[in-house]
């Protein structure tokens, strides 16, 4: 359950950090805070796919996010 909380975590955020360098870019700004949360994301995934015993494929993805929110609501 750690890595799929690792995993779901470290995509959520670097996909906000995507969503922020956009703003940031199209405003003419440097993305930096976007880009450390890009950093801190990818981090995350990687420590994920490296702590998780069974490893993770593209399709356990979805299944990873569905583990994390019945986790969070039950």
């Amino acid at each position: 359950m750690d890595s799929d909380l690792l995993l779901v975590g470290g995509l959520v955020i670097a996909l906000l950090a995507l969503i922020s360098a956009i703003r940031a870019y199209s405003d003419g700004e440097t993305p930096r805070a976007a880009a450390v949360a890009m950093l801190i994301g990818g981090g995350m995934v990687i420590w994920a796919l490296t702590q998780s015993p069974e490893g993770y494929t593209l399709s356990d993805v979805p299944r990873a996010f569905v583990r994390v929110l019945a986790w969070i609501m039950g």
